[in-house]
């Protein structure tokens, strides 16, 4: 048995039967050469070189990679609006220049008319310099359920340190260099790059991290700074857990309510709760086939996450055909298990683990955060994606280059801000903590509905950011955008979003594959 990646929205389809001021730095000035990109002509793409640590300006460079899509209408445009799709992991280049849409970046005309749409990967991501690991290794992640004693957590703090180290061989002095806080100063590098003045920034998700620590760094180069689905870059190990796993409860719980009230819920009738306790202990047994593979089981992790991944879009129709599918294994899997083709793999992981630092001592301790997010989430159990990162990231220096802290920001104009109430991934309360930690110069978009990230759930958030990118209107105090049924979801969400963190073994999104 081995582990290879599953896109949460490809299973969906074919199984489916029915993220105080520091002193201003002087930025990189290097000139961009733009070029047509073989992916995608109508796309420009290009480099930018920068330091590999940004401590010792003179000594190696890098190079990032960018693209971006010139403003459609040049009379009315503002400028350069630089992206981040989150992660971290998370191609601003592939936001560009993918030529399937739907996998795209989407805005409205409003901004694609004003400004040069402009993505690029950072450091150690995709075509800049990406962290690299082994495929072997990396398929080798205990289940972070699965550990049940001192020796099954000193297992995991080995395998961590063998994967570091396996990954530090493999990346080059780079791998010690690739916190948010670096890649902070290359955006600034990138802005100066772009002959832009000031920065104009949208960011998703691990995205709006970035956004955040620029705004805390370089307040006097912003223009705008369009946050959505809000880190919370000042929490420690419990109080990371715990959010999660509030929030993920509360995602499963709008799913729930979804199924109860409409009828085209393939589970509408029935009890939702005690039909998915079942299929967890089936699982949790090693007694639930993957559809169409009856010698492979699905283990508890490997439910919980399709489920986590559901509750981006959100995709609750799609999810209870798949639970259904589960439990009666007469669909079939056919082309979701996709093997590796390359013993290598991009890992990003490693960023999180620069940007958060967040031990737990002994197994003892990591029951103790088990036990009080069953508590919390008493249907996730946990959050497969904060519980999972944090296994990962254990063992790591004590010291690193971007540890949390309250954020100080001062003298940037308004930062727009927005979150939805039930988003899995973000928690709402992350972004209310974040507002509070930056302080008049936030404001707080609230969407009432679900779902990771808000720019185009319908016309209110979509309007409200494009008002504030275009004309530096910031919406009232207190705002709060309805709810859009997932149904009447704009064009613009067509899909879930990237992020937030990357899709790896022992993460969201992977299952194993028979052999």
């Amino acid at each position: 048995m081995r582990r290879s990646a599953l896109f949460l929205p490809l299973l969906l389809a074919l199984i489916s039967p029915l993220t105080a001021v520091a002193p201003a730095e002087a930025a990189s000035t290097r000139d961009i050469s733009w070029t047509p990109c073989p992916e995608e002509p109508a796309a420009e793409c290009g480099t930018l070189t920068v330091p590999l640590d940004w401590d010792r300006p003179r000594g190696q460079t890098i190079e990032l990679a960018v693209a971006r899509r010139p403003a459609t209408d040049p009379a009315a445009r503002i400028g350069a609006l630089v992206i981040n799709p989150g992660g971290p992991g998370g191609s601003g280049v592939s936001a560009i220049i993918d030529p399937v849409v739907e996998r795209r970046m989407t805005f409205s005309p409003e901004i694609t008319s004003r400004f040069d749409i402009v993505g690029f990967d950072p450091r150690g991501v995709a075509r800049s310099h990406p962290i690299q690991c082994s495929l072997e290794l990396a398929l080798q992640v205990p289940d972070p359920l699965s550990i049940k004693d001192q020796a099954g957590f000193d297992a995991l703090l080995a395998h961590n340190e063998r994967y570091r180290q396996d990954c530090r061989n493999r990346t080059g002095p780079l791998f010690d260099h690739v916190d948010t806080g670096s890649v902070v100063r290359d955006l600034d590098a990138l802005r100066a790059a772009l002959g832009e003045r000031k920065l104009t920034y949208y960011g998703v998700s691990y995205g709006t991290l970035i956004g955040q620590l620029y705004a805390e760094r370089f307040p006097n180069r912003v223009r705008a700074l369009a946050l959505d689905s809000n880190m919370d870059h000042s929490l420690g190990t419990k109080a990371f857990l715990d959010t999660e796993a509030e929030t993920v409860q509360d995602s499963f719980d709008e799913f729930v309510s979804w199924c109860e009230t409409t009828a085209s819920c393939v589970l509408h009738g029935r009890d939702v709760r005690a039909f998915w306790r079942d299929l967890l202990a089936r699982a949790e047994r090693g007694e639930l086939p993957l559809p169409g593979y009856p010698d492979y089981k699905l283990t508890k992790l490997d439910v919980l996450g399709q489920a986590f991944g559901a509750f981006y879009s959100p995709a609750y129709r799609e999810l209870a055909d798949l639970l259904v599918a589960l439990d009666s294994g007469a669909s079939t899997a056919r082309a979701i298990l996709t093997p590796a083709a390359e013993p290598v793999i991009n890992d990003p992981t490693q960023v999180f683990c620069q940007d958060y630092r967040l031990p737990i001592r002994d197994y003892r301790e990591y029951a103790q955060h088990l036990r009080r997010a069953a508590a919390i989430a008493p249907d996730m159990l946990i959050s497969p994606l904060a519980h999972s990162i944090t296994a990962a990231c254990l063992g790591s220096p004590a010291s690193i280059p971007n540890p949390q802290h309250r954020l100080r920001v001062a003298g940037t104009p308004t930062l727009l801000m927005g979150n939805a109430l039930h988003d899995p991934a973000t928690p709402y309360s992350w972004a209310v903590s974040t507002a509070r930690q930056i302080g008049h110069e936030a404001r707080l978009l609230t969407y009432e509905g679900a779902g990771h990230g808000i720019y185009g759930r319908g016309e209110c958030p979509t309007a409200a950011f494009d008002a504030y990118l275009t004309s530096l209107t910031v919406p009232a105090k207190g705002a709060r955008c309805p709810a859009v049924p997932p149904a009447e979801l704009s064009t613009l969400r067509a899909q879930p979003r990237p992020g937030p963190f990357p899709v790896l073994p022992g993460l969201p999104g992977w299952t194993r594959t028979p052999r």
